[in-house]
């Protein structure tokens, strides 16, 4: 072992008896790893919460959505889906159409609501949406007796609307679009807009931001609502993984137009929520990194105080033939020790405590009565960790150089001298 890492080890836990210096060095490797136990906890509760909304999101968000540019809707709906799942990791590609519209009791009551009208294909809608289903089912196809809605449990909940049985219609209620509301107030002679009648079938339960005010109907019921015959929305495609997204949107941007195709991804479709949760999570970061930036200026102390008391010894090995350059080092290499055991330390406990709550949910939400958990949510990333261990060893290296190169400077002679 080279000479100079066995003299940095002594320094550090070599002594005999409990000095300052000693107590100062401890102190420092605990603050190391305090600080970097609670950045590995912190960040892993920031990915656990980014996580569940991002997943609650992409349940009724596609991963990858195919949109016009003009947004005027596609014209050539099924060749595009074609294209779509000719990519890798693309599970289906879905036409749809989506808008809003007036939704109102089909008797004329006077309960209405604006709500944002979701024409899908029955057969191919996600899974995440059917598991949703919280009373009767999701059936929004035409049947003799009428065309079916799906509703969320909050809507149906207001209006006094209940679905039928499964596979039987429930309430009947009317939506009028926004086409239909135009022509009323343009043509002359005044009068009602027609209106489309459907009968609830089924309610679900995802989100009540999004359950408040999105209704499902047949994808070919939303075009004859919105005057988009022939033409979609867009195209929502789902992966096998939702990691893969930013692979799948730039090969479908290489292959498509971009003057008359816009591709986004799940990110891309909610970024202002995505970007507050990211900027919650580094700033949450940087306030916890001044632990680690104070266990940093007690290294300093420690090393400093280090210096003042051996002196004699770094004299000495200069006399025997030890350069200012192996001086540093040796320094350096104790501010990475003391960095190494401090986040080595911290990366115990921080994966430990981290673990502990992911599989036994020891932390609990306060009123988790009102979540859709009731615990603390936990995702390790290994980036963040391996991340928060090159900071912590940075910083620790970083406070060592000050007494380096104070050490490095001592003249032998008169460190010898004033030493006897």
């Amino acid at each position: 072992m080279d000479y100079r890492l066995l003299i940095a080890r002594r320094y550090l836990v070599g002594r005999r008896r409990v000095t300052l210096i000693s107590a100062v060095s401890g102190i420092s490797v605990g603050g190391v790893a305090l600080g970097v136990a609670a950045l590995i906890v912190v960040l892993s509760v920031m990915n656990g919460f980014y996580d569940l909304v991002r997943d609650l999101l992409v349940s009724y968000d596609p991963h990858v959505r195919i949109e016009a540019v003009d947004g005027r809707g596609l014209t050539n709906p099924d060749s595009l889906a074609e294209v779509a799942r000719l990519e890798p990791h693309v599970v289906s590609a879905t036409p749809f159409v989506e808008g809003k519209a007036l939704l109102t009791s089909a008797d004329g009551g006077d309960l209405n609501q604006v709500v944002v009208v979701r024409g899908v294909d029955g057969a191919s809608v996600d899974g995440s949406v059917m598991r949703a289903v919280t009373s009767g089912s999701f059936d929004v196809a035409r049947k003799p007796t009428g065309a079916g809605i799906v509703m969320g449990a909050g809507v149906s909940a207001r209006m006094a609307l209940f679905p039928g049985p499964t596979g039987d219609d429930g309430s009947s209620v009317a939506l009028l679009s926004a086409p239909a509301l135009e022509r009323m107030i343009v043509q002359y002679p005044f009068g009602l807009p027609a209106r489309q009648v459907f009968s609830l079938r089924g309610t679900y339960e995802l989100d009540p931001a999004y359950d408040e005010n999105h209704v499902f109907i047949d994808l070919g019921e939303a075009q004859r609502l919105f005057r988009m015959s022939g033409t979609v929305s867009g195209i929502d495609l789902r992966l096998d993984n939702v990691d893969a997204s930013d692979r799948v949107k730039a090969n479908l941007e290489r292959v498509l137009n971009p003057d008359q195709f816009r591709v986004r991804t799940w990110y891309d479709l909610q970024p202002s929520l995505y970007a507050v949760m990211k900027l919650e999570k580094w700033a949450a970061s940087a306030i916890l990194i001044l632990i680690v930036v104070v266990a940093a200026f007690n290294i300093v102390g420690a090393l400093t105080m280090i210096v003042m008391e051996k002196r004699k010894d770094f004299g000495a090995l200069q006399a025997m033939g030890a350069t200012r350059k192996d001086i540093r080092t040796i320094f350096l290499l104790e501010g990475l020790l003391v960095g190494s055991l401090g986040a080595g330390l911290g990366l115990v406990l921080g994966l430990g405590l981290s673990l502990l709550q992911k599989y036994t949910g020891l932390a609990k939400l306060a009123q988790a009565e009102s979540f859709i958990i009731d615990a603390y949510p936990i995702a390790i990333r290994f980036i963040d960790v391996g991340l928060v261990l090159v900071v912590a060893m940075g910083l620790c290296l970083l406070a060592a150089v000050y007494p380096a190169k104070r050490a490095a400077s001592i003249e032998p002679a008169r460190a010898v001298r004033n030493a006897g």
